[in-house]
């Protein structure tokens, strides 16, 4: 008996660790595309209110997630298809979703919104753009610091009448690759439990209305 309960725990620990290495799984990514020419049927007009990216973000013990909403967007759609659009999202925004204490939290988001991280005070917005759908597929140029790269990531898409949804699967990026290094082990040695992994999580949420 003793043989078969350890032996369960062990199925347990490898299912765990299976999923994990899946989710931390960085998504490809590309040099910037160019957009492919689609005509549009329709144009729906996102609500920045609804609309965000979910992110997660880890040390090596413990970590923070949060939200970054978007300013504007637009969606494009032929059919019941999406086929193009684009999503501006609002640095100033960004708001931490984990810490109860009001002091830690807007400690944390200023850290995150400095020279740092986003440095929003230059770069005030990041972008996703649309650059080809394929299937539930969707490709396109993602901006953070000026920095463009090409990622694919599965969506949701769901049409009811002049409202719509789109919602991405969890999809994970380097951050270094948009030039944000800070306290990376790539970039510093002897950081110790400071050090901050170069994966974060991301998911894209966006709620629109008929143009």
């Amino acid at each position: 008996m003793k043989k078969q309960v350890l032996n369960i725990f062990a199925i347990i620990a490898l299912g765990a660790a299976v999923v994990g290495c899946k989710n931390d799984k960085k998504t490809e990514t590309t040099e910037a595309k160019e957009v492919e020419t689609v005509m549009a049927e329709e144009t729906f007009k996102a609500i920045p209110a609804e609309s965000m990216v979910s992110w997660e973000a880890n040390k090596i013990v413990g970590g923070h997630t949060g939200t970054i909403h978007l300013s504007n967007g637009v969606a494009k759609v032929k059919g019941d298809q999406l086929v193009g659009g684009n999503f501006i999202f609002d640095i100033s925004t960004l708001k931490n979703t984990d810490i109860e204490k009001e002091e830690g939290r807007t400690s944390l988001e200023g850290h995150l919104k400095s020279a740092d991280f986003f440095d929003a005070e230059k770069f005030p917005n990041a972008a996703f753009e649309i650059t080809s759908v394929d299937g539930n597929n969707v490709s396109g140029n993602l901006m953070m610091k000026g920095i463009k790269k090409n990622v694919t990531v599965p969506v949701n898409v769901d049409i009811n009448g002049d409202s719509m949804t789109i919602t991405s699967d969890e999809f994970t990026i380097d951050r270094t690759e948009w030039d944000i290094k800070y306290n990376s082990g790539k970039f510093a040695e002897n950081l110790g439990d400071k050090m901050i992994k170069d994966n974060v999580r991301l998911k894209i949420s966006v709620k629109a209305n008929k143009a």
